[in-house]
């Protein structure tokens, strides 16, 4: 069956002109009850295809698990796109950046020193192929050449940016080709030489990536493939935000005129993002910039045309606007108001200090001479409480973690004495004094979330080094692996217990009754530092830094009658209640 194919000035599906009007809209990031309505809406804005990556590290958490179901359900969002009459871009990685958690790559693969990313390294070629051996024989049936909706395949992506292995590259197209992808496949990469030169591969469509600079970014794509058609696979037409920095906007005119510009240079075209969704539990990324890491909120709001909780945004109808002086438009969506609950504070309960749920857990602490890493201890996400006695009397001496990652709470003998936090500015250290007889040291690690974009993806989370007290090194380590993959049966106490709370994390449950769900947003402003988690699904993390101060909770995680919110508070129990407010508050810094 015919499919996509192209010359220099355009596409042509199944013989017939067709200019590629894209969105993306990640299915991972939005929960699948709510995939019909945000398709629907990038079918109404005048778009006719959706773009999606595929998140490995969702889909085999662990070697050779896998998991497609729910909200991982690849071949049933597609089979969705489809039925809104859109075709589908498909980027199946393996790496994918995209803000996500390691750039989409399964963190276990980090368990073998040995092995090397995104390269022709043969323990990395041998999981990607045991993946894509797993992943194609879904795709296949769903592919353009088959009478499916998707028209394109990804190889890798943005590679250019990264490294320059031309043999990875071959193998990943090759291996796509072998496994049955007949179609077109191509490559994205930023507008400039060392990335294209790099990042492009023979007989591959090249693309480029950028949010302003049309004419330039199109000539320099010209200079390396002068034969094909002009497209910009990512229009950054707005921007992710990082915590404890200001929220990112674009102006929706500004963001509109450069659209126009691509659209009358004849160009194809996807909006990154046209719905951006929300990154839920631990699977943020992170940047590392100048040595600091950079991590990314829990909202991927992206300013997109539509906004994290599915609203048509200003730069929605701007959008519209735009790509109606190019294509027929469809019916515009209904105005009806969102459907939201009523804002109310629900009471919290008395708090379980997290230390206890250490001590508790199901899983034995791990006992070794030096610290060892989350993925030494086979973890991917959440938490690892590391533990040592040091011995006493000691003067005062800088407390020093080498490999930490990434923000370490410090506790001597169950005392908060400070945080060391590779996201923070410079400086701050901890400095120990230790009284006579000794004391317990404790150090609660947070994986903020893996590096998804640069050469720094290779960095371990946990304690990957040696932790020293002045020049001393400390060893015997117990571990306790807090991943908090399950918080459905907590044994919350029915009293505060009688010590002093003030600066030690804990656990706190609320409970919302409701007679018919609907979507609203948890307000943790003035909760210090946490994570939230509904029905025992994560929401994800929250951090009074800002920009975010609410986290989005889609109605579908609710149920009629009873449902339960648990707040994790890394500083300690704040107030007594917690808010549910019906507008998203994703600008505000302390002091605004």
């Amino acid at each position: 069956m015919p499919s996509l194919t192209h010359d220099r000035d355009g596409f042509a599906l199944d013989g017939k002109p067709f200019r590629i009007l894209s969105g993306a809209l990640h299915y991972f990031r939005v929960v699948p009850e709510q995939w019909d309505h945000r398709l629907a809406l990038l079918r109404s804005m005048g778009l006719n295809t959706v773009e999606t990556y595929v998140a490995w590290n969702l889909h085999e958490p662990r070697p050779g698990d896998y998991d497609f179901s729910g909200r991982l359900d690849l071949v049933r969002f597609v089979q969705s796109a489809a039925r809104h009459g859109l075709k589908v871009l498909l980027r199946p990685g393996p790496y994918i950046c995209a803000e996500w958690e390691f750039g989409g790559l399964p963190a276990w693969l980090l368990r073998d020193p040995a092995l090397r990313l995104r390269c022709s390294e043969p323990r990395y070629l041998a999981a990607v192929d045991r993946w894509f051996d797993v992943l194609l024989p879904r795709v296949l049936p769903l592919l353009a050449e088959r009478g499916g909706p998707v028209i394109a395949v990804q190889v890798e992506n943005e590679y250019g940016s990264y490294g320059n292995d031309a043999d990875y590259l071959r193998h990943l197209a090759d291996g796509l080709r072998r496994r049955g992808v007949t179609g077109l496949l191509f490559t994205s990469d930023g507008p400039n030489h060392p990335m294209l030169q790099a990042g492009t591969l023979a007989g591959v469509l090249p693309t480029v990536n950028f949010g302003n600079g049309v004419a330039d970014s199109f000539d320099l794509l010209r200079g390396y493939a002068p034969d094909v058609p002009p497209v910009c696979m990512e229009y950054w037409n707005g921007w992710f935000d990082a915590w404890g920095e200001r929220h990112h906007t674009r102006d929706a005119a500004d963001a509109a005129k450069v659209l126009d510009e691509m659209l009358a240079a004849g160009a194809s075209v996807n909006l990154y993002m046209a719905h951006g969704g929300t990154n839920f539990g631990f699977l943020n990324g992170a940047n590392l910039t100048d040595g600091r890491l950079r991590p990314t909120v829990t909202s991927y709001d992206y300013d997109a045309a539509i906004s994290e909780s599915g609203r048509p945004t200003e730069k929605f109808w701007a959008f519209r606007e735009v790509l109606g002086r190019y294509t027929e438009l469809p019916p515009p969506p209904e105005d009806a108001p969102a459907d939201v609950l009523e804002p109310r504070t629900l009471a919290l309960s008395a708090p379980l200090p997290l230390t206890v749920l250490a001590e508790q857990a199901a899983s034995a602490p791990v006992r070794a001479p030096m610290p060892l890493s989350m993925e030494e201890l086979d973890q991917s996400y959440g938490f690892v409480l590391y533990r040592t006695r040091v011995s006493g009397p000691r003067e005062a001496a800088p407390l020093v973690v080498e490999g930490l990652g990434d923000r370490a709470q410090v506790f001597l003998d169950g005392r908060p004495v400070g945080v060391l936090d590779r996201s923070a500015e410079p400086g701050g250290g901890i400095e120990l004094a230790v009284p006579a007889g000794g004391a317990r040291l404790d150090l609660l690690v947070e994986n903020l979330g893996r590096v998804n974009y640069g050469p720094a993806m290779a960095e371990r989370k946990g304690i990957s080094g040696g932790v020293r007290l002045g020049d001393q090194l400390l060893m015997d380590w117990w571990m306790h692996p807090l991943p908090l993959d399950d918080v459905s049966r907590l044994p919350f106490p029915d009293a505060a217990p009688a010590r002093d709370l003030a600066g030690t994390p804990v656990l706190r449950r609320a409970v919302l009754e409701v007679d018919r769900p609907a979507d609203t947003f948890v307000l943790t402003e003035g909760h210090g530092k946490g994570l939230c988690w509904v029905n025992g699904f994560a929401l994800g993390r929250y951090w009074d830094i800002g920009p975010q101060q609410t986290l989005y909770l889609p109605g579908p995680l609710l149920r009629p009658g009873r449902n339960e919110l648990v707040l994790l508070e890394l500083h300690g129990p704040a107030g007594d209640g917690l808010a549910l407010v019906g507008e998203p508050v994703l600008d505000r810094m302390p002091g605004d």
